[in-house]
């Protein structure tokens, strides 16, 4: 039996030095059923293909997961806290507030209509009544982590006097929702292809033109 399974059944934590590595065997579950899940499906994955999958054995995955639908929302918890973070890589001291949610709005929609993302979205709704957990965990980890961290970056420049935005956080959302525009919900239902790079370019420009008409500063000239 391995270490990592005695330790479960006596309750002994990992040494400091064994942290690293039963980090890293999570991920490698993480990672594994991944690509099961995006090739099979929620329901059509089975722990015995996501262990084939991840290089272990199912009684490992047990050790770091008690069920499937906990490994999913482990796998969902990750993907969107590591797509927030790379939304929001940004100079939020940048005084071309425009620019600024351009480039923000071009790399969340790009992230959105990538095709592994709707994927994603698909099983995420489809598990989500049969698990509710795992929606809420997509809805914190994704759409409200990356809302909340828009809507610091919208007090800043408020405080700056480069933005009039009394609600923050509802104007973050208010900004992304403009930004899915109809191209997301039509990925999402099968209706259109990939858009181009003009086409999310030019979504965008109108997204931060209408954002700008109801919170620029009240004295600007838009």
């Amino acid at each position: 039996m391995s270490e990592a399974l005695e330790r479960a059944k006596v309750g002994a934590a990992p040494a400091p030095a064994e942290q690293d590595v039963e980090a890293k065997k999570r991920l490698d579950i993480i990672d594994g059923a991944r690509r099961v899940f995006f090739r099979k499906g929620f329901d059509g994955a089975s722990m015995d293909e996501i262990a084939r999958a991840a290089a272990v054995s199912k009684a490992t995955i047990y050790v770091y997961f008690q069920s499937k639908a906990d490994l999913f929302g482990a796998l969902v918890q990750a993907d969107r806290r590591k797509s927030a973070e790379r939304l929001f890589e940004f100079d939020e001291t940048d005084s071309d507030v425009a620019s600024l949610l351009h480039r923000i709005g071009v790399t969340f929609l790009t992230m959105m209509i990538r095709p592994d993302h709707i994927r994603l979205v698909r099983m995420v709704i489809g598990v989500a009544e049969k698990f509710p957990a795992v929606g809420e965990t997509f809805f914190e980890a994704g759409p409200c982590h990356g809302g909340r961290r828009l809507a610091d970056l919208l007090r800043r420049q408020t405080e700056l006097g480069r933005l009039d935005v009394d609600d923050c956080e509802a104007a973050a959302f208010e900004f992304l929702n403009l930004c899915n525009g109809k191209l997301v919900k039509g990925l999402m239902f099968g209706l259109s292809g990939q858009p181009t790079p003009e086409a999310i370019e030019a979504l965008v420009g109108r997204a931060v033109r209408v954002f700008l008409a109801a919170y620029g500063p009240k004295d600007a000239a838009l």
